[in-house]
Order: C-alpha cells, then sequence, then structure tokens
C-alpha cells in the first residue's frame, strides 16, 4: 500500500495572522487571498499544470485547530487510501485520532506523532 503521495498542505499559526500574511505577500510574493493562504498549482518538468495544489495558510495562535498537537504549524499530507492507512497505523501502535472528515474537500483524518505534532492525512476527492 502507497502512504503518503505528497504534501496537500502547510498550515501555521502566528501571534498575527494578518501582518505575518502581508509580509509573506511583500517580501517572498506569496499570492495570499482573503481565506488567508495561497493555493501552490502543480506543474510538471516542462512547467505544464498537473492535477493537484498544495495549500498554504497562516491562521491564528489562539486557534484550536491544531490540538491536541501542541506546535504551531501542521503539514497536510495526500494519500491514496486513508481508511487502509489509518487502520496500519493503528496496527502498528499510533496515535490516531478517532475523529475524520469527510466533505467535497474529500477524506480527513489525523495521527499524533512521536513528538505531539498533529499530523493531518488528506485523501483528495477522485479525480483530483
Amino acid at each position: 500500500m502507497k502512504r503518503v503521495t505528497g504534501i496537500g498542505g502547510i498550515f501555521f499559526n502566528a501571534k498575527d495572522p494578518v501582518a505575518l500574511r502581508a509580509w509573506y505577500q511583500r517580501h517572498l510574493g506569496i499570492d495570499v487571498q482573503k481565506w488567508g493562504g495561497a493555493a501552490f498549482r502543480w506543474t510538471d518538468g516542462s512547467g505544464n499544470p498537473t492535477h493537484g495544489t498544495t495549500a498554504w495558510s497562516i491562521g491564528s495562535a489562539d486557534s484550536d485547530h491544531f490540538a491536541p498537537g501542541t506546535a504551531s504549524f501542521m503539514v497536510n499530507y495526500r494519500v491514496e487510501d486513508l481508511d487502509a492507512l489509518l487502520q496500519a497505523l493503528r496496527d502498528e501502535g499510533c496515535n490516531v485520532l478517532e475523529k475524520g472528515d469527510d466533505s467535497e474537500f474529500g477524506k480527513f483524518g489525523w495521527v499524533i506523532d512521536p513528538e505531539g505534532n498533529k499530523v493531518e492525512l488528506w485523501e483528495p476527492p477522485a479525480g483530483q
């Protein structure tokens, strides 16, 4: 079974998310959208678009979105079969969170790594 197939997103929190987003936009040229982040479209080696994006977003430090993790960041990894991977992680003794999410954006599940970081696993909708 394939496990991680790519990075779906990088999310981190800031004391002043508005100012930090503006810094990234001004100094690094990231096209920050009203929702608080950007979507980097994937391309092949020749620069032609391919299926997929990587999300990048800055949230508020007082958010509990990364709980029970304690880090100020969370990486979202793309996977092909979320249910099978979560079961394999459970079988291997990993701390898999029981709550999942299934929406038009795909299926999401979470595991806590040995350092206490919340890791997001994402199975995109079919065809994405």
